[in-house]
């Protein structure tokens, strides 16, 4: 073989070599195996509202810790889950409902959170103002209900009942309008200064019959953070009324399963 031939079939072996690397760098990393989850509550609710999936995390052999998520401004519910991600032993997959998607993006830039998980929850941009945001989409008829008294809202067990937990058997909702945890009227205004999505991988449950968070507006929020999406034929209590659904995209998300519902990449 010439010089020349030579120097070409080198060439091209560091090519495709090349070629190669690049290939492999783009195929999509699996998910870090971990045995730590850690949930996150939103507003007018407490850790209770996660006593559907709860079992079904624990039954696949995962750690499951619910912060009890103050609600009285956005830095008390962040050092509460920070509190409780600092009792981890190891990796950790982060899940919010509703509000609570907002503590997720701000907290879960810790080192030990592998992958977030977003269940009909707000997900705002670092220092973004999701008030505007939201208003780019028809409001929900929940929000008519919200009322406040000395600096804190819940919402009207009207409202509550009929589109806060549509979809969730009636004596079930019942029980949680009474353990409904007043939310800091400030909260819903107040902004992050991280937003977790950027740098770590992300699941998004959507709720297709959502009263609270308008559908259209949680299908943007999980198509900007590129998350493996999926839709629920839920209300916004979907933790409550298709807790299978919302376990399996968790345990997806911790690396123990790949279910036919946590395929669908936005």
């Amino acid at each position: 073989m010439t010089k020349l031939r030579m120097l070409a079939a080198l060439t091209a072996g560091l090519f495709a070599a090349t070629l190669g690397g690049f290939a492999a760098q783009a195929e999509p990393a699996a998910p870090v195996e971990v045995r730590n989850v850690v949930l996150i509550h939103g507003a007018w609710a407490d850790g209770s509202s996660w006593a559907e999936v709860i079992p079904l995390l624990q039954a696949a052999g995962l750690k499951v810790t619910a912060v009890q998520n103050p609600l009285t401004s956005l830095a008390d519910s962040v050092a509460a889950t920070r509190r409780a991600l600092a009792q981890q032993d190891g990796p950790t997959v982060l899940v919010a409902h509703s509000w609570g998607g907002t503590v997720l993006g701000e907290t879960g830039t810790d080192p030990k959170v592998t992958a977030l998980v977003y269940v009909a929850a707000r997900a705002p941009d670092a220092n973004e103002d999701f008030v505007a945001l939201s208003g780019k989409f028809p409001a929900g008829p929940v929000r008519a209900g919200v009322q406040e008294h000395d600096g804190f809202t819940t919402i009207s067990e009207e409202a509550f009942l009929k589109s806060f937990a549509n979809g969730v058997a009636r004596r079930k909702a019942e029980v949680l309008y009474a353990v409904q945890e007043p939310a800091a009227a400030a909260l819903f205004g107040e902004r992050t200064t991280a937003a977790a999505w950027h740098t770590k991988p992300s699941w998004y449950a959507v709720s297709k019959l959502d009263q609270t968070i308008n559908p259209d507006l949680e299908r943007f929020l999980a198509k900007r953070m590129n998350a493996t999406t999926v839709e629920l034929e839920a209300g916004h209590l979907s933790l409550v009324s298709h807790p299978k659904e919302i376990a399996d995209l968790i345990l997806a998300a911790a690396g123990r399963r790949t279910p036919t519902v946590a395929q669908n990449k936005r």
